[in-house]
């Protein structure tokens, strides 16, 4: 590559300079520093780490708990994914069902006909569950099938208005 020489080039400005203030457009944002301590939101009395929802939280807990146990018997390939269509976003589902028929395959059976008399059924033996806003849940579980033990991680939220699991995570 050649080098062009200080007579051969030129630095063409593109567009002018535009000086920046503190108001932009017509929203007039405040782009100053903060120097005031911030306000507190809740009153000392009402700040807690308890969520209000409407529905009352052992239900929640055992939704939460017949969802994992729905869910583990699907990725084991006893029971139809689309029984949880309703309470799983897309992303959850199609992961879920991609599950299924690996294991299945992998079994040599057929994922949601069951696996036939004689198998160790999965139970979800345990289940913690965290409220982390109104609409938002965090769940974690420890399942067995057996001599073996898996760890399920879940996320609920309210989506479209019902409780969706938003993210699952296998360990």
């Amino acid at each position: 590559m050649i080098e062009p020489t200080t007579a051969e080039a030129r630095v063409f400005q593109l567009h002018a300079p535009v000086p920046v203030t503190s108001v932009q457009g017509s929203l007039a944002l405040d782009l100053g520093p903060r120097v005031e301590p911030p306000r507190p939101h809740l009153s000392s009395a009402t700040a807690q780490d308890v969520v209000q929802v409407e529905i009352p939280r052992d239900r929640l807990d055992a939704f939460v708990r017949r969802h994992l146990q729905a869910v583990l018997e699907i990725a084991l390939g006893d029971r139809p994914a689309r029984q949880v269509l309703r309470h799983c976003v897309p992303e959850v589902y199609d992961d879920l069902v991609a599950r299924a028929v690996t294991v299945s395959g992998a079994a040599g059976t057929v994922p949601g006909a069951g696996r036939g008399r004689g198998t160790v059924r999965p139970v979800v033996v345990g289940v913690r569950t965290s409220l982390v806003r109104a609409d938002a849940l965090e769940a974690c579980a420890h399942a067995r099938y057996g001599q073996r033990s898996r760890a399920l991680a879940a996320r609920y939220e309210v989506v479209a208005g019902r409780w969706q699991c938003v993210v699952l995570e296998w360990g």
